[in-house]
């Protein structure tokens, strides 16, 4: 019966530093609750993207930051387009270098509704402000016309 109990705690113990392996070398985080951003993320700042789709010429476009009730021309429904909102928002949050090839890859997601739009992408900083309020700041990054890429000029991008 000893070697029953000895066995067991054996198997308890190595089950715990196996655990304690894994969640050490995941900042803390462990597979069921990393995957949801309401455990892993939640109150950190976060940055997403809104594309809306102005009428009129790209040089009459407003790069400045604005709120939400004052973003310029209408929604473009990502969705109804095929387009994944999260590839977006990866593109603007995530892409330090915009190359020739970075700028084609992004109107390619486009693709055709470019002929008959000019899309404006805008990036939304949003945060909580004193565990209260949340604030969201939308800056207009890139516009996609039907042959031209227009980058935002107060933003400091790098090219190559």
């Amino acid at each position: 019966m000893n070697s029953f109990y000895q066995k067991s705690l054996r198997l308890i113990l190595g089950t715990l530093v196996v655990y304690a392996l894994l969640v050490s070398t995941h900042l803390g985080e462990f597979w069921p609750f990393s995957i949801y951003p309401m455990f892993s993320q939640g109150g950190r700042p976060w940055v997403r993207s809104v594309v809306r789709e102005v009428p009129g010429r790209p040089s009459a476009t407003r790069w400045e930051p604005t709120s939400q009730q004052s973003l310029p021309g209408l929604p473009f429904r990502l969705e109804e387009a095929g387009i994944n909102q999260n590839d977006i928002a990866n593109f603007v949050s995530k892409s330090s270098t915009w190359n020739a090839q970075r700028v084609a890859a992004m109107r390619k997601v486009f693709g055709a509704v470019l002929a008959e739009k000019n899309l404006l992408i805008l990036r939304a900083d949003g945060r909580i402000n004193d565990g209260e309020t949340v604030e969201v700041i939308y800056t207009p990054f890139l516009l996609l016309a039907e042959d031209s890429t227009y980058f935002n000029p107060r933003l400091s991008l790098s090219t190559d």
